[in-house]
């Protein structure tokens, strides 16, 4: 039955439904066909990237460059690099923010002229500070710190000068630096060692020094024989060119003045603070300058002062001033250092050393005017006070104020007191651990790429946005230093850096910074400009990270994409070759590194790409 049924069905379909069934097969294989022949969109895709799936060779013309989020702006003059042409051949040596003009439009009182002036946004310069002709790379450290290439610095003014005190004597083609100064004519050597007999410079307790009106900074560059680290300052004056002379020997060093205005450090910062015949008025109002260097020297610090008016006796008659006036200022000195309490240790000479007692307990001083200020580290062009910063409280007399610091090298990885005390907020022990392993991962991560970083070819080096420090911490050699700058917008962490050993500045990158052009090997800027995207023009930081970046220099910028897809742009512009690579943890995440190399370039020469 059921066969029946179903041939009496077939029997009843009627010839159109046949025909349109075959059309409609017809029809899907024409379009089958035709899709398969190129011309159709969705088949052609697939077969593509089928082709794509079973070729596993890597085709050298891909871009691996990060663009997310970038799309060139329409209009097309603005996707052409804007070119920075080279400044005139004058501004070789330009310091924007303590040039000579400038200054001497400011009072001359306390100094106020050789302090920081700064150009107005319509003065700044947007071109290229050219080297002098003849420029070269500075010598490797150690050599770098006893000769300097005269076509680097070429002033001769202090090889006359000077020239009885051993600072700096002319030959051939390089200056040659003794290791002199005016207090100690046999020798920075010879100097410090009498110093060792008073402190302890060879245990790691003295791990960070002040050399204020250094000239060359001898003092600093044998300290560094100690392993300590100085700042050493002194102003851009009629002394031409001291503070580059510093830095060209590979010596910390920065343009600077003890005048109206704060220094940019914090408080308790250095272990030592000295100065050698480095005229500064300590007794002037009231003792401003010394109240100053005490609030930046740590409880339990030392400081050193040779020169006038120390054994004045000998030398009254050559200072060509009076027995009477030079007993009476070096009576207020030892007066001025009581009312800190500072303790005379040593005498002898030309030379005295106070140590500052570690606590207030431990001190038993006549009055003193106390600073109201809550925030001692708050100095950014805040004015000088004549009062005194108060020392951290202390529960016991033995307790050293603000806390107790390891011997250097234990420093540098142990909880720094600012940290364990919670005085900086939303870091933590735990958090500052997670830093100093995050940066030891990016360090292995730049030697990998950088071949010559952590070798004697970067010497002076800058961290322009420091954090806690980590970068430095995981750099530390006595083949480099670094400047840890902390940005003034930044969150203030830089007595932290100083509590583990390192050395660093207030600054405020939308303006120049306290240096001669040529001055540093290498830059590192991590979240800078994503720090400063709404405050001041990605161009004017670039062109002063140019001015003070050394030819052949190189930058490592870390920063999210958009900030660096425009400071690649710009850098591109300022005759820097560029290469944008992936974070070290993968292309996923949107933090990218940016390598930047300066190319080599002169004052009326031609560049390495012409």
């Amino acid at each position: 039955m059921a066969s029946k049924h179903h041939l009496s069905s077939s029997r009843g379909r009627s010839p159109v439904s046949i025909f349109i069934v075959l059309g409609l097969c017809c029809f899907f294989y024409l379009l089958g066909v035709w899709q398969r022949s190129g011309f159709g969109k969705g088949d052609g895709y697939a077969i593509e990237m089928n082709k794509q799936q079973f070729n596993c060779n890597v085709v050298s013309t891909l871009d691996f460059e990060p663009h997310h989020n970038y799309v060139p702006n329409s209009d097309s003059s603005e996707s052409v690099d804007k070119v920075f042409e080279p400044c005139d051949v004058r501004y070789t040596d330009y310091t924007p923010c303590q040039e000579q003009d400038r200054a001497m439009n400011f009072p001359r009182e306390n100094m106020i002229y050789r302090e920081r002036h700064c150009p107005p946004q319509e003065e700044k310069l947007h071109c290229l500070i050219p080297a002098p002709k003849g420029y070269t790379i500075p010598f490797p450290w150690p050599k770098s710190r006893d000769y300097v290439y005269y076509a680097n610095a070429p002033f001769k003014s202090l090889t006359v000068e000077k020239a009885n005190q051993n600072w700096v004597k002319f030959q051939g083609n390089v200056f040659k630096f003794p290791g002199g100064g005016t207090m100690f004519p046999q020798g920075a050597d010879a100097y410090i060692k009498e110093l060792a007999t008073v402190i302890p410079l060879s245990d790691g307790s003295i791990r960070t020094a002040l050399d204020t009106g250094c000239g060359v900074a001898s003092w600093g560059a044998y300290m560094l024989k100690r392993n300590v680290l100085t700042m050493s300052f002194a102003p851009r004056d009629n002394h031409e060119a001291q503070v580059q002379f510093a830095l060209e020997r590979g010596v910390p060093a920065i343009i600077g003045v003890l005048g109206s205005i704060k220094l940019a450090f914090p408080s308790r910062a250095f272990d030592v603070a000295q100065c050698s015949r480095c005229l500064i008025p300590w007794t002037a109002d009231g003792g401003i300058y010394l109240m100053e260097v005490d609030r930046v020297l740590r409880p339990g610090g030392y400081w050193i002062l040779s020169g006038p008016p120390i054994n004045w006796k000998t030398y009254y008659r050559t200072w060509k001033r009076t027995k009477e006036d030079l007993k009476a200022e070096q009576s207020r000195i030892e007066e001025l250092a009581e009312s800190l309490c500072w303790e005379k240790k040593y005498e002898k000479g030309d030379l005295a050393i106070w140590k500052k007692k570690i606590n207030t307990k431990s001190c038993k001083r006549k009055f003193a005017k106390f600073c109201e200020s809550l925030d001692a580290d708050d100095v950014w062009y805040k004015k000088m006070e004549g009062c005194v910063t108060p020392f951290p409280e202390v529960k016991s007399a033995n307790q050293v104020a603000g806390g107790e610091l390891k011997k250097f090298p234990a420093r540098l990885y142990e909880v720094p007191p600012r940290v364990a005390n919670g005085n900086v907020p939303g870091v933590t022990p735990e958090s500052y651990q997670e830093d100093n392993k995050l940066w030891k991962k990016r360090v292995n991560a730049y030697k990998r790429v950088i071949k010559l970083f952590g070798t004697n070819r970067y010497r002076n080096i800058m961290d322009m946005n420091a954090g806690l420090g980590g970068f430095a911490a995981a750099l530390e050699s006595s083949k480099l230093w670094v400047m840890n700058v902390v940005p003034t917008i930044a969150q203030n962490t830089l007595g932290i850096i100083y509590e583990r050993g390192l050395i660093g500045i207030y600054h405020d990158w939308c303006e120049g910074f306290s240096t001669y052009p040529r001055t540093y090997d290498l830059l590192h800027a991590s979240g800078l400009f994503s720090l400063y995207q709404d405050k001041c023009e990605f161009e004017d930081i670039l062109l002063e990270m140019d001015r003070i970046l050394r030819p052949e220099g190189t930058v490592i910028f870390r920063d999210e994409v958009d900030a660096l897809n425009k400071v690649s742009k710009i850098a591109r512009g300022m005759r820097w070759e560029t290469k944008m690579m992936d974070h070290e943890d993968g292309p996923l995440v949107p933090e990218k590194i940016l390598i930047a190399v300066k190319q080599y370039w002169v004052a009326n020469g031609t560049s390495t790409d012409e």
